[in-house]
């Protein structure tokens, strides 16, 4: 989709309590510059009319580097790239099976602060893995969501947010059937030796995994409702 068929200035008929969600899963792998662009081209010429959206993907492999992001916590790239993003935080991985949603909120609109708009992504991660009777939580001084193991806790949603005249960009990424292995080449989120886990290994004992879209379409559900939309529309991606 171009940046013209994405923009906030195309006539919309939706009211503000209806959240509009674009799932690029059909298009395969994208590109994280790209998305960037198209993301903050949105975000610099929406409205006070202009509806929330969300976008469902997965990318590239890619690092991406946060905007307090130190060059010492990418330990080994190899192959893979590493790009500076303007999103907050430190390092984190990208790549095919981890759900990426961004999150275009117009937080100034609905008299929220940030933590309000962290607490609720946070929220809705937490219902969606409860749906597979996986337990998390969210940790105070470590945004994102953690699984309990034997070994201690295990991220496994990360958040990386921008507020930028009261509105969001960027936003989450859930792992959920992945290689884990890149992980291993930083300090995921600027924590030497943090432990990493996806959805499949927690539901190792269980026969039939959920699927990408199925686990997709739940979030999306559970967005919706913690960030207090009436409803959501699934519209072109």
């Amino acid at each position: 989709m171009t940046d013209s068929e994405l923009s906030p200035e195309r006539k919309i008929d939706h009211d503000l309590s209806t959240l509009i969600v674009r799932d690029f899963y059909d298009q395969g792998l994208l590109d994280y510059h790209q998305t960037h662009e198209k993301m903050l081209h949105f975000t610099q010429n929406r409205s006070e009319d202009t509806p929330d959206e969300i976008w469902l993907l997965q990318h590239n492999r890619v690092f991406t580097q946060g905007q307090a992001g130190k060059p010492e916590h990418v330990l080994f790239a190899g192959d893979i790239p590493v790009v500076q993003s303007d999103r907050g935080g430190q390092v984190t991985y990208h790549g095919p099976g981890q759900l990426v949603i961004y999150l275009m909120i117009d937080i100034k609109r609905k008299s929220w602060g940030p933590r309000e708009l962290v607490t609720s992504i946070e929220n809705a991660i937490v219902a969606t893995l409860k749906d597979y009777d996986i337990e998390s939580a969210p940790k105070q001084d470590a945004p994102g969501v953690y699984v309990q193991q034997a070994i201690g806790d295990a991220k496994i949603a990360s958040l990386g947010l921008r507020i930028k005249q009261g509105r969001s960009f960027h936003g989450l990424s859930l792992n959920i059937d992945m290689d884990m292995e890149p992980f291993q080449r930083i300090n995921p989120c600027g924590y030497a030796g943090m432990a990493m886990t996806q959805m499949v290994t927690e539901l190792a004992s269980i026969e039939e995994k959920p699927t990408f879209k199925q686990v997709s379409r739940k979030l999306k559900e559970h967005i919706s409702h913690c960030l207090q939309y009436t409803n959501y529309i699934e519209l072109p991606a």
